[in-house]
């Protein structure tokens, strides 16, 4: 492939983002006039949240972080040809190995490590269901988040509560603490764990031989084995992979977010980022370093949320001003995935 070739193919997908950006932010700017609110001074309120200052860029950055990898997850996932909205419960269960492990080895990398394995660890079952019971990834592994919201719960609230705080788990020590890159802030150097991971990741996926066989199984299962790669083993990775990355989220989610640095009551802090990631991959086109720039996105709707309710704009009425922003942006990425399972199946 030429240069300019290779450019184009980043450069279309990105213009119909930014294009698909603009044409939520009318919306939502239609609807905001309909409701009787002011759109240009919500517009400018949520911008200013997120970018408007050094501390407000820092949360930005911040509430990206582990939405970044959990859309590699299913990034990952959909290149392989999978489904894989497991990321959730790898998530809770990277949280808690952090906060399990730290105890006792009361350093950052620890956390980390454990974070990685029970996260490839909780996403096995669905593999191995998947690759050698035929058990649709979906189903399997909406069941399985479940019983990890339910399972992380129990641990949270019964095994490493906290004495001192019955609101929150046991507190990573300060020693496992990551470090802030921003003061009075929560941006840490998660961040760059997170940047590090995606940048690793499109490594593996397109200059790897690993790479080159999970992305083949997703495009064509049976021409992938009929040149010699097995599509199983190439599902277990993706799964095995998948869950690393979510479980990492998990764990950078407790280590590096203060005041608290703890999991809260209802896992309330790490709720949510699994599902999140899924529109997060989508908008950045199911690549490594597409999410990157999704998970910004995200990361400044949310940031900037809280200074737009200052404008008079119920929570409500952002969270729908955000859901139609991410649903214009996605429907490209989604409708590209699609395209491209039809397309297999029909090989």
């Amino acid at each position: 492939m030429s240069l300019k070739s290779e450019l184009r193919s980043y450069l279309k997908p990105l213009g119909e983002s930014v294009l698909a950006i603009l044409i939520g932010a009318v919306i939502g700017a239609v609807v905001l006039w309909l409701s009787g609110y002011d759109a240009v001074t919500a517009y400018k309120a949520l911008i200013q949240g997120s970018f408007g200052s050094l501390g407000n860029f820092a949360e930005t950055l911040s509430k990206s972080t582990p939405l970044i990898l959990t859309a590699i997850t299913f990034a990952i996932g959909a290149r392989t040809g999978l489904f894989n909205i497991g990321a959730e419960g790898a998530v809770y269960f990277g949280a808690i190995a952090a906060v399990a492990v730290t105890q006792s080895l009361r350093n950052p990398v620890s956390g980390i490590l454990a974070g990685l394995l029970v996260g490839a660890l909780w996403m096995l079952p669905a593999a191995v269901l998947k690759v050698y019971r035929g058990v649709h990834e979906v189903i399997s592994t909406i069941m399985f988040n479940w019983i990890a919201f339910y399972l992380a719960s129990w641990l949270a609230l019964e095994v490493y509560e906290n004495p001192m705080n019955p609101n929150s788990t046991l507190p990573i020590p300060p020693g496992a603490r990551l470090p802030l890159l921003v003061k009075n802030s929560t941006l840490s150097l998660g961040f760059v764990i997170a940047l590090f991971t995606a940048v690793v990741v499109y490594i593996l996926m397109w200059h790897t031989k690993l790479g080159y066989e999970l992305r083949t199984s997703g495009l064509n299962s049976r021409a992938a084995e009929y040149g010699g790669i097995n599509p199983k083993v190439a599902m277990l990775w993706s799964f095995v992979i998948g869950g690393m990355t979510a479980g990492l989220a998990g764990a950078l989610q407790v280590m590096g977010v203060p005041p608290s640095y703890s999991i809260s009551q209802g896992l309330a802090n790490v709720y949510g980022y699994g599902f999140d990631g899924i529109g997060v991959s989508l908008v950045g086109r199911n690549h490594p370093l597409g999410v990157i720039f999704a998970g910004i996105l995200f990361g400044a709707l949310n940031a900037g949320a809280t200074q737009m309710q200052q404008t008079g704009v119920p929570l409500e009425m952002v969270k729908v001003i955000e859901g139609i922003i991410i649903v214009a942006v996605a429907v490209p990425g989604l409708l590209d995935m699609f395209l491209k399972l039809f397309r297999r199946d029909r090989a």
